[in-house]
């Protein structure tokens, strides 16, 4: 049996059925945790130095390293980008 490819909305949370105000939020959200993610990374940061950089705990960042999502707000989010030097903009929809 074949299944027939659904193209995509562009968010996958809408794709997932969330109304569009949620989904935006989500999608928000993934991506600065993904943002947040490569910056350890990249900074080839422990998760001790992160936090002291980023002014949390060391759980909070294995927390975020792990994608617990669930466990940060948006607002939150904003906050530790910003401490790591992140510009955090919003895009609107024209």
């Amino acid at each position: 049996m074949r299944k027939s490819a659904v193209k995509s909305s562009g968010n996958v949370f809408i794709d997932l059925g969330y109304s569009p105000d949620e989904a935006a939020i989500l999608q928000m959200r993934a991506d600065l945790m993904a943002n947040l993610r490569k910056f350890i990374k990249t900074k080839k940061l422990t998760q001790a130095k992160a936090a002291e950089m980023l002014g949390v705990s060391q759980s909070r960042v294995s927390d975020l390293t792990r994608g617990k999502w669930e466990k940060f707000s948006l607002e939150m989010l904003i906050i530790l980008a910003t401490k790591a030097g992140m510009r955090v903009t919003l895009k609107t929809a024209a």
